[in-house]
């Protein structure tokens, strides 16, 4: 007799936990393996293309395309963050200058990693997505001021969104300013959404999804950049050191006793449908919805990135019983699992 996996609350915040690490410890992967110059264009590339993807639709979903364009810019970074679960503040000192601060602890470089993150790797996001907000929206006098980085020592990621007088060039799109901060602002007095009275459930799924859209678009972008195999090489050995690492706290947050019930919760939790055999060792999954929709280029590339995400879960197992081994078996889009 099989049973369907129930996605519980619990689970959604264990596969936020999962993939966040993931995605910071993918980026100091390759900082200490393949060097600075790697790692910074992965980012710009990775932040570019979520840009691309979300930022003019976000705005309108959040109703914010009728604002100034700087205000509009900073709410949208205030606002989109929050609802994932980052810790975000917002001050508007005109219509053309907005400011937007993330204070520490930074979502991205969650814990000690912040302590790895080079400069230049850091301001590749401000590069890859502040810097083109204006070029979306069509402005060619908008820009990005950082005035502080958690990565050099600062109180926190800040900067203001501004309005120039005339167009301005490609390199000043992001610049840097010393000696400036932005307005302390009670948090009592920050804009609200309308998530404030939304249910626990529906919030914690929130924050699952934000940080499997970071899963979902650096898979294909670092394949691009490095190649097939080289790129899931790095994914998968990341993979396999977070699964090993994060399985005592997510298997903690859901309560699962044994490994096929917590691996078919976790599944079921970002969205797949799976069923789990009575036996507790053998899982069906019913495709891939987490990277439904994305493309790799061509059938062997998406099979590499597959194996790449399993080893999430063989290094999860390896930390839960080192006798026990886990296979995959593939029938086009579906995929058995065997706990042995």
């Amino acid at each position: 007799m099989t049973q369907v996996a129930d996605p519980a609350m619990p689970g959604y915040r264990a596969v936020a936990a999962l993939y966040n690490a993931l995605m910071t410890g993918l980026v100091l992967s390759l900082v200490s393996r393949r060097g600075d110059a790697v790692a910074r264009e992965f980012v710009f590339r990775h932040f570019r293309q979520q840009h691309l993807e979300k930022f003019l639709p976000g705005l309108k979903k959040l109703g914010l395309d009728g604002l100034p364009h700087a205000v509009a810019c900073a709410l949208y970074h205030f606002h989109s963050n929050a609802l994932g679960g980052v810790k975000t503040e917002y001050f508007r000192e005109s219509d053309r200058k907005a400011w937007v601060r993330y204070p520490p602890p930074r979502w991205i470089w969650r814990g000690t990693a912040i302590c790895a993150i080079p400069r230049e790797v850091n301001e590749a996001m401000l590069h890859g997505w502040h810097g083109h907000n204006g070029v979306s929206l069509g402005n060619p006098r908008l820009g990005f001021v950082c005035a502080g980085q958690t990565v050099n020592g600062d109180p926190g990621l800040e900067g203001y969104y501004y309005e120039y007088d005339q167009p301005i060039g490609e390199g000043e799109r992001v610049r840097f300013a010393k000696n400036e901060r932005m307005p302390y602002v009670d948090p009592a007095d920050l804009p609200k959404l309308e998530t404030a009275s939304w249910p626990p459930e529906r919030l914690q799924k929130t924050y699952r999804s934000y940080a499997m859209e970071y899963i979902r678009t650096f898979m294909p972008v670092l394949n691009e950049q490095l190649g097939s195999i080289a790129a899931m090489g790095e994914i998968g050995r990341t993979a396999r050191l977070i699964g090993l690492h994060y399985y005592e706290e997510t298997q903690a947050q859901l309560g699962a006793g044994d490994f096929g019930t917590y691996l078919a919760q976790m599944l079921a939790a970002q969205g797949e449908e799976v069923t789990l055999e009575a036996n507790g060792r053998e899982l069906h999954q019913h495709g891939w919805r987490l990277m439904r929709g994305v493309s790799f280029g061509h059938a062997a590339a998406w099979y590499n990135a597959l194996l790449a995400w399993s080893e999430l879960w063989h290094g999860a197992l390896a930390a839960h019983d080192r006798r026990l081994k886990l296979s995959i078996d593939l029938a086009g889009e579906n995929i058995t699992w065997k706990i042995s």
